[in-house]
């Protein structure tokens, strides 16, 4: 039996550890998980309805206690984090209150007397979760999950065990019945495992690219529905007749909120000419209220990375790019503290369509600024990532933006706005953002049997 240690990133000092489980005890929570999620399927929907809404009211009472561990373990500010706290709430809120109408069979022209697409529990969801938002990327899966009538496993990140825990506590305090969702303290090995067992019906899973292909194979082979959110290189748009005060406004949080840990954090800007010095000084000037220190602090308005492979990673793609031709426009503060995992944001000017700035996914505080000519080539270099999760456009000419989101090849485009979840609207990537889609309507879907019935 192993164990996971939770360290502050702020202070690099050990916050507690928790013991793994062994062989056996992952044996008898997969002997638990399909009579558990049956019971919970057979519940009426009202009783299921019911348990989201207690479920809110739970998350909101508990919120300075949740907020205060996603804080300690992955190093968000307090405020960033109450935030994360109230919109799982309002997640159980939105199913609960659409969860009749989104579990109504649907009727279908047919042959028969009568046909309609009921929606059935598929059982044992598998959810695969990481560390960035350590509440939302849970309960974004369980909310809708847990509304159809399946039950939950959750392998959470191993530098977020005490989070991971809270999740399941919140939910059995509100009234979910033991078993039907269970926190797996489990490392990446057993995980496969666990994909590939007959028990699980189906896997969901936000992460990198390279766990996710991991996962896919692994539930390929078993022939499993797989649910893949992974990452990003969302590109910010700004054309030339963009409001570009606000453009710069917005764009200081879309690319270093959280750090800019985040798969939907703007990670490329793409300036047409005409306002790029405009765009860069304003860039610049907002970047200068960011705030970097510990995350406790309510004046403080970013907090470290999540860990120290995670920050010396991004400061080596910064490294290569500043080799490459890049050049530093704007820094902030963060680089000089003696521990923690803190770095300062940074904004650069790099035209290099080789620099790992515009290759690699960049998951921490690092904003490249590239100079375009046109919105044709701006659509070029928004499609030219292997990723495609979410985009921005920013422009006064909203009918020519809607045209640009249609060249865009992402699962989300957002127009004059920062790209962001909301449990109303369907979310997800194309190429090797993954496949599937989380909330809305459509994320049920996508963890329920659409079953067909046809009536004579």
């Amino acid at each position: 039996m192993g164990k996971m240690t939770a360290i502050d990133p702020a202070t690099e000092e050990v916050i507690e550890s928790f013991a793994t489980l062994d062989e056996g005890g992952i044996e008898e929570a997969l002997a638990i998980a399909p009579r558990a999620a049956a019971g919970w399927a057979a519940r009426p929907l009202a009783e299921r309805i019911e348990l989201l809404r207690a479920v809110a009211r739970r998350l909101r009472e508990e919120t300075e206690t949740l907020a205060a561990h996603a804080t300690a373990e992955m190093g968000k500010p307090l405020a960033e984090s109450r935030a994360e706290v109230e919109k799982c709430a309002w997640a159980c809120d939105h199913y609960a209150e659409h969860g009749e109408e989104l579990m109504a069979p649907r009727p279908h022209p047919s042959s028969g007397s009568r046909a309609y697409v009921a929606f059935r529990p598929l059982g044992t969801i598998f959810a695969i979760m990481p560390w960035n938002y350590p509440y939302w990327q849970v309960f974004r899966c369980a909310a809708p999950a847990l509304l159809a009538g399946n039950g939950v496993l959750l392998k959470h990140a191993s530098n977020v065990p005490r989070c991971a825990i809270e999740i399941e506590g919140v939910l059995r305090r509100a009234g979910l019945p033991e078993g039907v969702f269970q926190t797996l303290l489990v490392g990446g090995a057993e995980a496969e495992r666990i994909v590939a067992d007959p028990r699980v019906s189906a896997v969901s899973l936000t992460g990198s690219e390279h766990a996710g292909a991991k996962v896919a194979a692994a539930a390929g082979r078993e022939i499993k529905r797989t649910l893949l959110e992974l990452g990003g290189s969302d590109p910010f748009i700004v054309l030339r007749d963009a409001d570009v005060a606000a453009a710069a406004k917005i764009a200081v949080k879309a690319r270093f909120q959280n750090a800019g840990q985040s798969c939907i954090a703007a990670k490329r800007f793409l300036v047409e000419a005409p306002v790029l010095e405009e765009f860069t000084e304003a860039f610049g000037a907002e970047l200068a209220g960011i705030r970097v220190g510990d995350p406790r602090d309510p004046e403080t308005k970013m907090g470290p990375l999540a860990r120290r492979d995670l920050r010396d990673g991004v400061r080596d793609q910064l490294k290569r790019a500043l080799s490459g031709g890049a050049r530093v426009v704007a820094r902030g503060e963060g680089d000089d503290r003696e521990r923690g995992y803190f770095m300062s944001p940074v904004i650069v000017r790099d035209d290099d369509p080789r620099s790992p700035l515009r290759r690699e996914e960049v998951f921490g505080p690092v904003a490249p600024i590239v100079s375009v000519a046109s919105a044709d080539e701006a659509i070029a270099i928004a499609n030219e990532t292997i990723y495609g999760l979410g985009a921005s456009v920013w422009t006064q000419d909203i009918a020519r933006a809607e045209k640009i989101a249609g060249c865009i090849v992402s699962g989300q485009v957002f127009i004059n706005g920062m790209v962001a979840s909301d449990p109303r609207l369907p979310f997800g990537g194309v190429k090797h953002s993954g496949y599937g889609r989380e909330l809305s309507e459509l994320g049920l879907r996508e963890l329920v049997n659409e079953q067909t019935v046809w009536i004579a």
